[in-house]
């Protein structure tokens, strides 16, 4: 006679499993990681829950996951704004460390930096933004500029964004910028483009030149020049590689000397093949 088929409940294992499948706390728990990495001041929880229009009951146990797990932190103790930590930098960084990115390009940026005596940084694309992923310090002495690894790139008025939107259809570029947005009044240099026609410009002067050129656009004492690394074997723009410092050091007709190191060093960074395909997503 055959057995009886009871009903049971299932392990806690597969309760924890199901609950984490369907649920959306993945979903949800990466847009609290995104949003907090736009707000390097914080944001209180209220702030989480509204801008993600996530229960505040719900956004509490995820940030309380979060913080458990290391990559979270709340200032002050409870009440206080929540913060990301360096753990999320820090996998980012061990993942380009693994696919030998930075420490096959470093010793080209300490030897561009120390000819240059200013600021030199790799960047890679990341769908439609580019991300500085590393950087060496020419400036020994007096004003430095020295930003932290890990930020996105503002495409319209950085040397870094100009010279990638240059290796791009204009209308490609234009839409990129559009989505990313010109940036309020006061928000970068006087001369940054505020419109298509200035950014186009500007796209054409840098192909004319053979890399980008800005001075008082991102910050109104910035001089910056930036070139597109490209693959050897399909000549696509993988990568980019700047040099920027304060204006008074680095005057625009310096800048334009090292214009030629800058595409040299670029090539150079190219046939090492060192930026795989993978790490440098297509649009």
């Amino acid at each position: 006679m055959p057995s009886k088929i009871t009903s049971r409940n299932p392990p806690a294992e597969d309760k924890v499993e199901e609950k984490l499948s369907p649920s959306g706390i993945m979903e949800r728990t990466l847009a609290i990681i995104e949003l907090l990495s736009r707000h390097a001041a914080g944001l209180p929880i209220s702030s989480i829950s509204a801008d993600l229009r996530i229960p505040l009951s719900a956004t509490h146990r995820l940030t309380s996951d979060l913080q458990i797990l290391g990559y979270i932190h709340q200032e002050g103790g409870s009440g206080g704004r929540y913060r990301l930590t360096m753990k999320s930098v820090s996998i980012a960084f061990t993942f380009l460390a693994s696919c030998g990115i930075t420490d096959l390009a470093q010793p080209l940026l300490d030897k561009l930096a120390t000819e240059s005596g200013e600021l030199v940084r790799l960047a890679v694309p990341d769908g439609n933004k580019l991300t500085w992923i590393a950087r060496a310090q020419g400036s020994r002495s007096g004003l430095k500029y020295d930003p932290e690894m890990g930020q996105v790139a503002h495409l319209s008025c950085t040397a870094t964004g100009l010279a990638w939107l240059a290796a791009m259809p204009d209308s490609v570029a234009v839409n990129l910028v559009k989505e990313q947005g010109y940036g309020a009044e006061d928000e970068f240099g006087p001369q940054a483009p505020r419109s298509d026609s200035q950014l186009l410009s500007a796209l054409h002067a840098t192909r004319k030149r053979g890399f980008s050129l800005t001075v008082a656009t991102f910050a109104p004492w910035m001089t910056a020049i930036g070139c597109v690394i490209r693959s050897r074997t399909t000549n696509e723009a993988l990568a980019t590689l700047s040099i920027a410092g304060p204006t008074l050091r680095l005057p625009e007709a310096r800048a334009l000397d090292l214009g030629e190191r800058l595409v040299d060093a670029a090539e150079e960074l190219g046939n090492m093949q060192i930026i795989p395909r993978e790490i440098s997503k297509k649009l």
